[in-house]
């Protein structure tokens, strides 16, 4: 894992896609490995697969583009779509009697900052294996363009988490981003214009992780070690751990872990406390979505941003905001600054970096309900919730939050949705842009959400 840039650092340059088949090949062959030796997965099982295989087939065919647009719950989803894509997807054509090209594959778009915090070489490979980069918090238009002209005369079809990050929960979809929606109506829009007949399609995958067996002990042991670090008293070791006496202990963390975040906001940052209603139901979500706010104010009051939007979009602004006082166009090899000027730009960038701190703990949080696990108190909300709290803390503490513990081997179930035909979507574009984008970006919202189990 690299570390944070602790100086000033040139632009980033945008990474363009370069396809390289010996590279594909080499990826699928270690796949199985990467998956079996790296991540805590030990089984993958898709519903729906056929309609992915004729969809496929018919892409290869010339009659249709389509984009894979997939829930992004857990880091690992990258790792299920590609062994869907490389080695599930031919197996099951072969199946039907159909024949795919191989490789089976998809252009990708994936979010620039990636290789800052997994290394150069992240970068290298994801743009070897099609995939394309794009900065979340700005006009990116490198990145659009070099999406567009994938979606339209790409090898392979697309694939994005209109999610845009990953957001912890199995059972929650994030607000969607509408990058997904427009990219397709403008592909849409280019297909028409070189008079082809191909018809744009988006196709939603759902994914959910369930653990083997409940892994109570080692949430029990993880919830332990938070209480500790957190400053609880330790509690007794129990015969039988289960939901019912986990449940006090982690609203207990909760609720303390609350309490020192929002002195912390209103001792040095002075930040008031806002009074909640204790006569309504959902106490801690509510004070949790008033401590979201309040850390987002700290940063955005430092970079002179307007605190307006969703918690992702405030999320996304402050991220672009930090990256432009770290990542300088100055520092480009065909410039020069001063000693003082190099010595200034260094300040600003470890400044920048410590003010996105505070949006970095609300990005852990934007699905956070406040109720989740009391709602349905399975071993997978339990753990989903205990990992998101020792984020928290692992960020607090100055540690890196990339190196979650693996609670239990768990399976992941991926659904393959009903395509969503944006061809047929296009009149209403012509009339009314926005709404039609806004309208395409929630079906495909409820649509994903159906495909939770």
């Amino acid at each position: 894992m690299f570390s944070k840039p602790k100086s000033a650092q040139p632009a980033l340059e945008f990474i363009p896609p370069s396809l390289n088949l010996w590279v594909l090949r080499a990826a699928c062959w270690l796949l199985p490995w990467w998956i079996k030796s790296q991540t805590n997965i030990s089984k993958i099982e898709v519903d729906g697969l056929s309609s992915l295989v004729d969809l496929y087939q018919q892409f290869q065919d010339g009659k249709v583009r389509f984009l894979l647009a997939f829930r992004h719950p857990n880091v690992n989803d990258p790792y299920c779509l590609v062994y869907l894509l490389w080695k599930l997807l031919p197996q099951q054509a072969k199946k039907q009697g159909l024949f795919l090209k191989t490789p089976t594959n998809a252009h990708f778009i994936y979010d620039r900052g990636i290789p800052l915090w997994a290394g150069p070489a992240t970068g290298w490979l994801y743009s070897k294996l099609g995939g394309t980069s794009i900065q979340r918090g700005k006009t990116d238009l490198m990145g659009l363009r070099s999406a567009r002209a994938l979606f339209l005369e790409g090898e392979y079809p697309m694939a994005a988490a209109p999610e845009g990050a990953t957001n912890g929960h199995n059972e929650i979809v994030s607000p969607l981003e509408p990058g997904i929606a427009q990219l397709s109506f403008w592909c849409v829009e280019d297909l028409r214009k070189a008079q082809r007949i191909e018809k744009v399609y988006i196709l939603p995958v759902g994914f959910q992780y369930f653990y083997l067996s409940p892994p109570w002990q080692q949430i029990n042991q993880l919830l332990a070690q938070l209480e500790s670090d957190s400053g609880l008293p330790i509690v007794e070791q129990l015969e039988i751990i289960d939901q019912d006496n986990l449940y006090p202990r982690l609203t207990n963390l909760a609720e303390h872990l609350l309490a020192i975040m929002e002195n912390f906001y209103r001792d040095f940052y002075h930040k008031p406390i806002v009074k909640i209603d204790t006569q309504q139901e959902n106490i801690i979500g509510a004070r949790l979505n008033n401590l979201l706010n309040t850390a987002l104010e700290v940063a955005e009051e430092y970079f002179n941003l307007p605190m307006q939007g969703n918690l992702v979009d405030r999320c996304r602004r402050l991220e672009q905001a930090g990256w432009e006082y770290i990542f300088r166009e100055e520092l480009k090899s065909n410039h020069s600054l001063s000693v003082v000027e190099k010595g200034l730009a260094d300040r600003l960038a470890q400044e920048a970096q410590l003010k996105m701190w505070h949006m970095r703990i609300v990005e852990s949080f934007v699905s956070v309900t406040g109720y989740y696990v009391k709602q349905k108190p399975t071993a997978e909300r339990f753990a989903e919730t205990i990992l998101l709290l020792w984020d928290l803390v692992t960020r607090i503490k100055g540690d890196s939050p990339f190196s979650r513990p693996h609670l239990a081997k768990q399976r992941v179930q991926l659904t393959i949705g009903q395509p969503i035909c944006v061809t047929e979507r296009y009149a209403q574009y012509q009339q009314d842009r926005k709404h039609a984008v806004n309208q395409l970006t929630q079906d495909l919202q409820s649509c994903l959400e159906a495909l939770i189990v």
